[in-house]
């Protein structure tokens, strides 16, 4: 009873007279949330609420943790993901999770259909400045496409060689939102809002020397940008930037 559809078609039911109200209350009993162990508890109806289901945050939860929550997850869930997941916990999530997907460059573990198929109308299209952004890059590629979106991705077209992101104006053209992922000055935000026409959600990540000072230089410059469109997430949030642009597009299939 996690997914929207389900939903509907319980209450369909109710309504038809087909099922008693007393065995949809049984199948509601879980409608909070679940507990796993004494360490977490599942909110199982956040995709109704928000649209986008619970993702487990791996930083932190040890393996076994991990395992366990994704077990209860997987049970409502046709997708489940874990973020943050360095190679050495996913080497021993793959012996406790069956199925398990490891995505290594986005540090994303998940249980989700082999082959991807979109749910959503529309194109997220991922730009990222240098190869060194490609993890924060990733994670928002790889969320989206977890999420059921049509991701496009055009990789280390930054604003040193700014020829690389003019020969790619199409990936611009085709986008309906577009997430740019940007270290050290964080300036290629500003430059593809000024050639495009949708959204822009600006990802400043922590690479760079000294004085970008972990990131905060490329996050003040996206949030001082002079290209107007542009919306600014937290330093490295990959996932974040994914999930607004999710809704974006959610958002303008509702109106259209």
């Amino acid at each position: 009873m996690t997914q929207p559809e389900a939903l509907k078609s319980l209450l369909e039911a109710v309504a038809a007279g087909d099922l008693s109200p007393t065995v949809a209350l049984d199948k509601l009993k879980d409608f909070t949330y679940e507990e796993v162990g004494d360490f977490a508890k599942i909110d199982h109806h956040r995709t109704l609420r928000t649209g986008f289901p619970e993702v487990i945050w791996g930083e932190g939860k040890t393996p076994d943790q991990i395992a366990q929550i994704m077990a209860v997850m997987r049970q409502q869930n046709p997708v489940v993901m874990a973020t943050r997941i360095t190679p050495e916990v996913a080497t021993e999530l793959e012996s406790k999770v069956p199925e398990l997907q490891y995505y290594s460059t986005a540090r994303i573990c998940a249980i989700a259909p082999s082959q991807l198929e979109p749910k959503y109308a529309g194109i997220i299209s991922l730009i990222s400045a240098g190869t060194s952004d490609l993890p924060v890059a990733q994670e928002a590629a790889v969320t989206a496409e977890l999420c059921g979106f049509q991701v496009k991705r055009l990789w280390d077209v930054g604003v040193a060689g700014i020829h690389r992101l003019l020969n790619n104006r199409q990936v611009i053209a085709e986008a309906d939102v577009l997430i740019v992922v940007a270290g050290m000055e964080g300036a290629l935000p500003s430059v593809v809002a000024g050639m495009a026409d949708c959204p822009v959600i600006a990802v400043p990540t922590s690479v760079g020397y000294g004085a970008s000072f972990g990131g905060m230089a490329p996050l003040l410059t996206m949030l001082n940008s002079c290209a107007p469109g542009i919306g600014v997430v937290n330093i490295d949030n990959g996932f974040g930037a994914a999930v607004l642009a999710g809704k974006i597009l959610r958002t303008r299939c509702h109106l259209s």
